[in-house]
């Protein structure tokens, strides 16, 4: 045993004892920490942040609207071209979803115009990514229409045209402001870390079970049936069964309309997706299709003789605008949350996307603002949430857009047909909208195709993603995002509660150790288990460390010691009444043998903690408590390769003793050098006599 002598500065070290090939010795040393005062530390930013100065003030402002800063530093003759082309392409498609879109939502289009403008405004001026497109989303559509049908169920209105002006565009409004007040504060707090806890498997769940419901629910505009949307719990069932039992209602001209609509937009989606890398701007198959149907429409009077749906009138300008209903906010209010965090999730997922790509970055709390205040000004112009949309985003890359001034330009697209072009779509057909909200789907419906691969990568994140799905689906949208976040944390609780463990071999003329049963050729350690624990030690796995523990090593030391001293104290008992013959009709000498039923063949237990990166104080009472029993059988308990806080927490537990006098006797830098240190352990010489009470002791191997 080494000693380690404080310096001067009386200060404590921490050694670890490391052994070269040549048997010499010598200790890591520990850095002292400097401790920090973090009251003058809080203070200092407190003063730093409630100072106003010129600079400070205009850094704020500039970093508020990011459009200030990369502005000036335009490169026109570099990025216009292809900021024109792409914000033109955007336009042309954002006009056609937005009609359709309306349908989702359970409004007017102009609703849906309106949201398209206003979004790519704000987002210019305020939003971080150069690619992103903002504006109406399919998901964040169907959440606001599922908002729209209550309201006006509550006031006695079902949406059964899911064109109402009044009722239902007073809930969304206060809706869309709740949500953007809940992403401000989101945004003031510093909470973009929430997005986080939102996994790959748990969205593309959520995305697939909404699309679904999407598809559910335009279901009945491509057959020409009327009934109402389903509201509450199950939507999606209660919808399929109301659609045969009305089948027999179904419009044989919107049938018709919708396959051949159909037909030609997945056709020109597959051909487009085959020749992409030879296509310099996707085909604008929507407005082909909606310019198409809409003329065929209104000439053909589809409307009047064969009673088909229609779009209906659309009016041109600006709305005069509207405070939202604060009455109507404590209502929505809880509706709001689910939004607005599916909003921002979505909305830095793809910024991030984008950043990584192009090789630039973005601030997350600041993506946050920006759609915050995408919410919170245009609900004073009739307009519903918005979210950054991945399929309008992919195209906007592949089209060519350098700045957020594609979107300025996507914006005036929309404006023109506010201010001149809106009436032209009044016989435009429902159908032909929900045929382009359908084949828009085929993205996420595709999910079902990669369950196999997913399942072959990650068990575990496949059964988030079917979980969240199905939730999502067959409840509800919001149910089904609360479903997919609880049952992600419990996968990653129930993966550090029942974690990996194992035996570790030593790999053949090396120093280095691995798994006994996933590795061939392993030599096992003569008088040694090492011992490996995957995941934190802390109260909710502190059983099963210890099962698994007793379970590898076959030797449980609290029932060991208690069958010796319950053989001790019958012993004790026959040695009182002088009879030389134990309790089990054998001699002594014989009892000596029969105290240990089997060979316990090791003397050291390695306990490898490079998987451990905490401790909790259940974790640490959790090995000191297997120190103190394994020792009880002479059998040492040996920590290699902890991290630094793990050691920290074993120094504050108490496990190494007084003064961490123990600390090189207890902790090694690796495996191997634990493993020479078990080597080297003096097993006890002396046997207990025939007589002694201390023949319960583990005999040596050579006895």
């Amino acid at each position: 045993m080494h000693e380690v002598n404080t310096g001067t500065m009386e200060r404590q070290l921490e050694a670890t004892r490391l052994e070269s090939s040549t048997s010499s010795c010598f200790f890591m040393e520990r850095k002292t920490q400097v401790k920090i005062n973090r009251k003058k530390i809080m203070l200092a930013k407190l003063r730093k942040s409630c100072s106003c100065t010129p600079r400070k003030m205009k850094n704020i402002i500039m970093d508020f609207f990011p459009v200030l800063r990369w502005l000036p530093k335009y490169r026109c003759k570099e990025y216009i071209w292809g900021d024109i082309m792409s914000g033109l392409v955007i336009g042309i498609i954002l006009v056609p979803q937005a009609i359709a879109y309306s349908l989702l939502a359970g409004l007017k289009p102009i609703y849906s115009l309106y949201t398209s403008f206003f979004a790519n405004i704000i987002y210019f001026l305020m939003g971080t990514s150069r690619h992103v497109s903002v504006g109406i989303f399919s998901l964040i559509s169907l959440m606001v229409g599922q908002v729209v049908d209550r309201e006006l169920l509550l006031a006695g209105k079902p949406n059964t045209t899911a064109f109402n002006f009044t009722i239902g565009g007073t809930s969304v409004e206060s809706l869309t402001f709740v949500a953007g007040v809940y992403q401000v504060l989101m945004g003031i707090f510093h909470l973009g870390f929430v997005s986080m806890y939102l996994s790959e498997s748990m969205l593309d769940g959520f995305a697939t079970g909404a699309s679904l419901t999407i598809l559910t629910a335009q279901v009945k505009y491509l057959i020409g049936i009327k009934i109402p949307r389903s509201q509450g719990h199950g939507m999606l069932i209660i919808t399929w069964i109301n659609i045969f039992q009305n089948i027999t209602q179904a419009n044989l001209c919107d049938v018709i309309t919708s396959a051949i609509c159909i037909v030609v937009l997945v056709t020109a989606k597959e051909l487009g997706d085959r020749y992409k890398h030879k296509l310099k701007f996707p085909l604008p198959t929507e407005l082909v299709v909606i310019v198409v149907a809409t003329l065929v429409s209104h000439y053909g009077n589809l409307n009047e003789l064969y009673a088909s749906s229609v779009s209906g009138a659309i009016p041109t300008g600006f709305i005069p605008p509207k405070v939202p209903c604060f009455d109507l906010m404590l209502r929505v209010a809880v509706d709001a949350l689910p939004l607005a965090i599916i909003s921002f999730a979505f909305t830095v997922s793809l910024s991030e996307m984008c950043a990584k790509k192009y090789a630039y970055t973005i601030r997350a709390n600041q993506e946050m603002f920006a759609v915050g205040f995408c919410n919170i000004i245009p609900s004073f112009f009739h307009s519903f949430a918005t979210s950054a949309a991945l399929a309008k985003t992919l195209v906007k890359t592949s089209t060519g857009c350098q700045t957020q001034v594609s979107g300025v330009i996507s914006a005036m697209v929309v404006l023109m047909v506010l201010l001149f072009l809106a009436p032209l779509f009044y016989s435009l057909q429902k159908c032909v909208l929900a045929c382009i909200i359908i084949v828009s789907l085929r993205g996420a419906l595709r999910k079902f195709r990669d369950v196999p691969a997913r399942y072959h990568v990650n068990k575990v994140d496949t059964l988030v993603w079917i979980i969240t799905m199905s939730a999502s689906a067959l409840i509800s949208t919001e149910i089904g995002l609360l479903v997919g976040i609880i049952f992600s944390m419990l996968c990653i609780i129930v993966r550090t509660q029942q974690p990996r463990t194992a035996l570790l071999g030593q790999i053949q003329n090396t120093n280095f150790y691995e798994d006994d049963l996933e590795y061939k050729n392993l030599s096992s350690v003569p008088k040694v288990k090492i011992f490996r624990f995957e995941a934190p030690l802390y109260y909710a796995n502190r059983n099963y460390f210890l099962k698994s523990l007793y379970r590898l090593t076959d030797l449980d030391p609290n029932l060991e010691a208690a069958r010796r001293k319950k053989y001790e104290k019958k012993e004790q008992q026959q040695l009182k009444k002088g009879d030389q013959t134990s309790a089990n009709g054998l001699g002594m000498e014989e009892t000596i043998v029969q105290l240990v039923p089997k060979q316990i063949d090791f003397q050291a237990i390695i306990v490898d903690c490079s998987s451990i990166s905490f401790l909790d104080t259940t974790g640490v009472n959790t090995l000191k408590e297997i120190l103190k029993d394994y020792k009880e059988l002479n059998i040492s308990v040996l920590l290699a390769c902890c991290n630094p806080s793990v050691i920290d927490s074993l120094k504050r537990g108490g496990y190494f003793g007084k003064d961490f006098g123990n600390m090189q006797e207890l902790l090694f830098y690796s495996i191997h050098n634990a493993v020479q240190f078990a080597r080297d352990l003096n097993v006890p010489a002396d046997l207990p006599k025939p007589h002694s009470p201390m023949s319960f002791l583990v005999l040596p191997t050579n006895y």
